[in-house]
């Protein structure tokens, strides 16, 4: 049934309602899994208990426990979102779809004109960020002819620290009981449950990458995209290890779920926060998270490697991808990009690579004439997405039955007085078809001047081709001649881009 602006949807757990905005209905805050509470926020995600009434699903919910993310005089706050705003039941999804799904004519699964699903893992470091952010607005996606799911999953301690008696990597294992969840409920909101596409960026494009290597996902993705993300940031156990010392440490408590389990949440916020500056570097791997964040998944081998096994993704088809100067966020808008200076090169080879110099080299090659500034950025660059992403993407295509496509992001920001450029997040509203002018000014990610119109209509029909038909509308990738298409002023596709660069990440 449903009313003047309202529509009612039965899910497997109970009804909930939904507000249309002229041809967009949107779900906010529906459940996915049981609320995370006292010692559950250490346990698997649990089915969510069935309610009787009709849930009002037409205002955002409370998002999960997180500590706030600051990246200098740069506004992230349309991409962070309002921070922690405290509730139980935060362990839900956000959903968009075309017009009202009970309208006569309306598409649905059982007519054989269900519509692609696509389901958007946020970023954030692995402690912050939720579907309350302005950037993961919809409505385009809905209007392209996409059923939109925005996922909210444990952050920080909760979710992502290495507990004797807690199973690992439960925020990871939210995003399956999300992805099982749209399985089940996904057809009465007009999507395809076998035409699912899985996309994130940053630490959820990292997250996407390790649900395509993971046996679990079989049955509930079709195809994935992996936005400035890496096959090769996991920690090893050896690594998540001193993060649970350091955080025990922090608390007074001992190392094991029991004791966290007995901690409130705003005291676990507190002590993310007091994990800075972990040395992760051991005899056998590098930090891949360079020290900007003490969270990431963690596994006995990387993504990139279980995929390269054989393990996973088979019959996946990847679209993956970074931007042109990731680096620039974590310098340009704190001040340290233009303090950098040759040795803050070598700091940024020698954290990531075991041969800083052969790094270091290979970069000034690349670049010849380059700033310290942008030999610094770079190195960060790759290190953190870069070398990850060939790793994945080369995998991918050389085990997967899937088709593989790859991109480079290469439009250039205008704020911070020309210098915040390609940098990292720089390619979501255009994903997400946002008109530019709700991120625009010196200060804000998009800058002061206006990109080109074309640019947001392109790429954000580029991610719909894909999830529609597994086709971003360009040559596929392979490891004879790795063709990217770039994408920012003009659209152009290359081979092999930064061989040398590539060849001295080669592990």
């Amino acid at each position: 049934m449903t009313t003047a602006h309202r529509t009612v949807i039965t899910t497997a757990q109970g009804a909930v309602a939904g507000a249309r905005h002229e041809d967009v209905t949107v779900f906010r805050g529906i459940p996915y899994a049981a609320p995370p509470a006292r010692t559950g926020r250490f346990a698997a995600p649990r089915q969510h208990a069935p309610w009787q009434d009709i849930r009002d699903a037409t205002a955002p919910g409370p998002t999960a426990p997180q500590s706030e993310r600051n990246l200098g005089a740069l506004d992230m706050s349309p991409y962070f979102g309002p921070g922690w705003l405290p509730g139980q039941d935060y362990l839900t999804v956000d959903i968009w779809t075309p017009d009202r799904p009970d309208r006569p004519g309306h598409r649905s699964r059982e007519s054989g004109n269900a519509l692609p699903v696509m389901v958007f893992v946020h970023g954030g470091g692995f402690v912050a960020g939720s579907t309350r952010a302005s950037l993961y607005d919809g409505t385009a996606f809905a209007r392209s002819g996409v059923v939109l799911v925005t996922v909210q999953y444990r952050l920080g301690i909760s979710g992502f620290l290495d507990l004797p008696g807690a199973p690992r990597n439960r925020g990871l294992l939210d995003i399956l009981a999300a992805l099982r969840w749209v399985r089940e409920n996904i057809a009465a909101f007009g999507g395809d449950p076998g035409r699912v596409t899985l996309f994130g960026q940053s630490a959820g494009a990292t997250l996407t990458g390790a649900v395509i290597a993971a046996p679990q996902s079989r049955g509930l993705v079709r195809r994935a995209i992996v936005q400035s993300g890496s096959g090769l940031g996991a920690f090893t156990p050896e690594q998540a290890t001193r993060v649970t010392r350091a955080a025990a440490s922090a608390l007074g408590i001992a190392p094991h779920a029991g004791a966290f389990a007995a901690v409130p949440d705003a005291r676990l916020v507190e002590a993310t926060a007091e994990l800075g500056g972990i040395d992760l570097r051991t005899t056998t791997a590098y930090d891949p998270l360079i020290g900007l964040s003490p969270f990431s998944v963690v596994a006995d081998r990387q993504p990139a490697d279980a995929v390269a096994t054989g393990h996973g993704s088979d019959g996946i088809d990847l679209l993956i991808g970074t931007n042109a100067e990731e680096g620039n966020l974590y310098l340009v808008p704190s001040g340290a990009y233009a303090t950098s200076s040759p040795a803050d090169v070598r700091a940024a080879a020698e954290r990531s690579h075991p041969e800083p110099d052969l790094l270091a080299d290979a970069y000034r090659t690349a670049y010849p004439g380059a700033s310290p500034a942008r030999l610094r950025s770079a190195v960060m660059g790759d290190a953190l997405f870069g070398a990850g992403s060939w790793a994945l993407a080369d995998a991918h295509a050389e085990r997967s039955s899937g088709a593989t496509y790859s991109y480079l992001f290469d439009w250039r920001s205008r704020a911070f007085d020309g210098l915040l450029g390609a940098t990292h997040t720089m390619e979501l509203p255009f994903v997400f078809g946002l008109d530019p002018a709700r991120l625009s000014g010196d200060k804000s990610l998009l800058g002061p001047e206006s990109p080109p119109p074309d640019l947001a209509p392109r790429m954000h029909a580029a991610w719909i081709s894909f999830a529609r038909d597994g086709d971003p509308g360009w040559t596929p990738y392979d490891t004879r001649r790795r063709i990217t298409s770039v994408i920012g002023r003009r659209w152009a596709e290359h081979e092999d881009l930064r061989g040398g660069i590539r060849r001295a990440w080669k592990r």
